[in-house]
């Protein structure tokens, strides 16, 4: 048997590259559950050639300038387009505001996929294990779905549904995410565990602390592959707001954040190995977001 990676596309398809949103919209209302869009391919060809999914249209967003880049909003926000690479955003000294962002997408599996995966992409492939997921989750992200005669805005935690699965119709398609402006003295911090740095996370998570003298004024906890999506851990952040920050106080919340968490086993990791890691990584991610405050 050949090794997967040297498979080829043995299903027939009709390969499309519209030059705008609402070109690609019109395919979709035409052709819904049997198309599907592609930014970077860096998911959807692997699932194609080990005959995953088997799409009669494949829509490429390569050519549509709008889905491409990173800036800033006239509220100081963030907004970065769905096809904005991984790498661009690594490299871009806007978004290496957002701290845990930045560190996530340095994370990210080898350079050459850097390179190629998109952040929309990352994120309609609804892994539990997303490295992107987490650290946006605790900026309170939000993503835009547009479709041929219609376009909507959810909250990033409203969007992942389960392994695979999010809340994006077949006709609609994501073109943005958006970032709130961060408020002073906010500090954050990303921190992944693999077997191998390419490698899918056993367990990664984010923290973002903003800081009032010496009271956490608000904090945001998130985690990925340790449940069926990326998860906010809301009675740990709960916890932390109004408290003086100490090294035992994160540790304190670390653990109450792993108690809220559903790992599992499997190749990767143990459910308990991810349990107890997930404390440790939640109380080193706190300590380092609250020492970027100052």
């Amino acid at each position: 048997m050949l090794p997967t990676n040297t498979h080829i596309l043995y299903s027939e398809f009709d390969y499309f590259v519209p030059r705008t949103v609402y070109e690609v919209t019109e395919m979709l209302a035409e052709y819904g559950d049997v198309a599907r869009v592609m930014a970077g391919g860096t998911d959807l060809i692997v699932q194609m050639k080990m005959e995953r999914r088997q799409p009669s249209y494949v829509i490429s967003l390569s050519k549509i300038p709008a889905l491409n880049g990173i800036k800033r909003l006239e509220n100081g926000g963030l907004e970065i387009g769905a096809t904005t690479s991984i790498r661009e955003i690594y490299q871009s000294p806007i978004s290496s505001l957002y701290a845990c962002l930045h560190e996530a997408c340095n994370w990210f599996s080898t350079v050459q996929i850097m390179h190629m995966a998109t952040i929309g992409g990352n994120l309609c492939n609804a892994s539990p294990a997303s490295d992107s997921a987490p650290p946006l989750l605790t900026f309170d992200a939000r993503v835009t779905l547009k479709s041929k005669t219609s376009e909507r805005v959810l909250p990033l935690e409203h969007f992942f549904l389960g392994p695979g699965k999010t809340a994006a119709q077949p006709d609609e398609i994501l073109t943005h995410v958006a970032l709130p402006a961060l408020l002073p003295n906010t500090g954050s911090a990303f921190i992944k565990i693999a077997r191998v740095v390419a490698d899918i996370s056993q367990v990664c998570a984010a923290a973002r602390v903003t800081r009032e003298g010496s009271t956490i004024a608000d904090a945001r906890i998130a985690l990925g592959s340790v449940a069926p999506t990326p998860v906010r851990t809301r009675g740990a952040e709960r916890e932390l707001i109004g408290q003086t920050f100490t090294p035992e106080l994160a540790e304190h919340i670390g653990k109450l954040a792993a108690q809220e968490i559903k790992p599992i086993s499997d190749v990767r990791a143990t459910r308990e190995y991810r349990q107890h890691i997930a404390s440790v990584i939640v109380r080193d991610a706190l300590r380092r977001a609250w020492e970027r405050t100052q």
